[in-house]
C-alpha cells in the first residue's frame, strides 16, 4: 500500500502530521512523535509578543533601583541591550532537526513586520524545512474594514515569503466573507499551502467567579464539516497543499478528509487524550480501509469526493440547505419532537 503523498513540496510516507502541541515543546516529545508514526512534526508556536513580553520584565528588573543612587550604577558590569533572540525555540528546532528523519515544520505568530521577518529567517537557519504561519488574529475593532483585515494576511506572507526560502504555509481563518476567493488570492501570492482552518481562542465565562474562563478545549470529530466543505470546494481549483485542521480522532475524519482533497491531516488533540501512540492506530486504520476496498495508493481516492469531481455539485451549495432542513425534521419526528402546527 502506497500511503506516500506530497505537502509544501516534501514527500511525507503518508498523510498524518503531528500538529502545533505541547507534546512538539520538547525534544523527547519530537523523538516520541516520530516513534509513534508521525510523517512530519509541526512546532509549538513561537509568539512574539512573548518574547517581547521577557524581554521587557527582564530589563525591568535589570534597572530596578538603579537610579536610587549614584553608585548603585556601578553594581553591574555592561550587559548588551539588544533584544533576547528565541534561543530556546530555535535551538530545540536544530536539535530536532538532527534527532529525527522526519520533516520538522516551524510555527510562527508573530505581531509586528518586523517580528515576521526576523524570527522567520531565524526559524529557517535553524534547519527548519518548512514553516506555518499561525495568524491568530481577531479584529475586535469594530471600525477596522474587512480589506484592512483581509490586506494583513497578504502583508505577513509578502513579508514572510522575501526573507526565507523554505515552503511557507498559512494557517487560514474560516471567518472570511468570502474563503473561496481569499484562498485563491493567497494561493496567487506565493502561499505554498493552506492549513484549514485555525481554531480561534473563543473565551467562555465563568459564573462562579465572574471571570473570563480561558481554559483551552480539545477538538470533536463533529468539527471536519467547516474544512471538509472548503477543502471539498477548493480541490483542483489552486496550487497550494491543502492541509485538513480541526476534528481528526479516528481513520474516519481522516479518510473523509483525502475524499474531499486534502493532502495531508494534522492531529493534536487526539494525540493529547490518547498519547502520541496512537498515531500508528491512525495510520494502521487508514491501510486498512484502502486495502478493504482494493485501494493501492491516496491518489487513487484523494479528491473523489471533490466539488470538481462530484456527479451532484449542488450538494456543496444552497439547494442542499433544503434537504438538511427536511432530514432534521424527519429526525425530530422520528423521536417524537414534531412541531406542533
Amino acid at each position: 500500500m502506497d500511503l506516500s503523498t506530497r505537502y509544501l513540496g516534501l514527500t511525507l510516507k503518508h498523510p498524518v502530521i503531528a500538529s502545533s502541541s505541547p507534546l512538539s515543546e520538547t525534544l523527547e516529545g519530537i523523538k516520541l512523535l516520530e516513534d509513534s508514526g508521525a510523517s512530519a512534526v509541526v512546532m509549538f508556536s513561537l509568539f512574539e509578543e512573548q518574547i517581547r513580553y521577557e524581554n521587557e520584565a527582564f530589563d525591568y528588573l535589570l534597572d530596578s533601583g538603579c537610579d536610587s543612587f549614584a553608585e548603585s550604577l556601578n553594581y553591574f558590569p555592561h550587559i548588551d541591550r539588544s533584544p533576547k533572540e528565541p534561543d530556546h525555540y530555535l535551538k530545540l528546532v536544530s536539535k530536532a532537526v538532527e534527532a529525527t528523519d522526519i520533516p520538522i515544520i516551524g510555527s510562527l505568530n508573530g505581531v509586528t513586520s518586523e517580528g515576521w521577518i526576523d524570527y522567520a529567517r531565524q526559524i529557517q537557519d535553524a534547519g527548519a524545512h518548512a514553516l506555518e504561519l499561525n495568524i491568530f488574529f481577531i479584529p475586535t475593532d469594530i471600525d477596522m474594514l474587512p480589506s484592512d483585515v483581509e490586506q494583513r494576511y497578504f502583508d505577513i506572507l509578502q513579508a514572510v515569503k522575501s526573507s526565507v526560502s523554505i515552503p511557507v504555509a498559512i494557517k487560514l481563518s474560516p471567518f472570511f466573507s468570502s474563503i473561496g476567493n481569499m484562498a485563491k488570492r493567497l494561493d496567487e501570492a506565493g502561499a505554498d499551502g493552506l492549513v484549514l482552518f485555525n481554531r480561534f481562542y473563543q473565551p467562555d465565562i465563568d459564573l462562579d467567579r465572574l471571570q473570563v474562563d480561558s481554559r483551552a478545549s480539545l477538538s470533536t470529530p463533529e468539527e471536519i464539516r467547516l474544512p471538509l466543505l472548503w477543502i471539498a470546494v477548493l480541490y483542483g481549483r489552486i496550487e497550494a497543499s491543502l492541509a485538513a485542521s480541526r476534528g481528526v480522532h479516528s481513520a474516519k475524519e481522516i479518510v473523509k478528509y483525502l475524499l474531499a482533497g486534502a493532502d495531508v491531516v494534522t492531529v493534536a488533540s487526539a494525540l493529547m487524550k490518547h498519547g502520541p501512540q496512537h498515531l500508528q492506530t491512525l495510520v494502521n486504520d487508514l491501510e486498512q480501509w484502502l486495502s478493504a476496498r482494493n485501494y493501492h495508493s491516496l491518489d487513487e481516492v484523494r479528491g473523489v469526493m471533490s466539488r470538481l469531481n462530484a456527479t451532484n455539485p449542488e450538494a456543496f451549495e444552497r439547494v442542499n440547505y433544503i434537504k438538511i432542513l427536511e432530514s432534521f425534521d424527519n429526525t425530530l419526528a422520528g423521536g417524537n419532537y414534531a412541531a406542533t402546527p
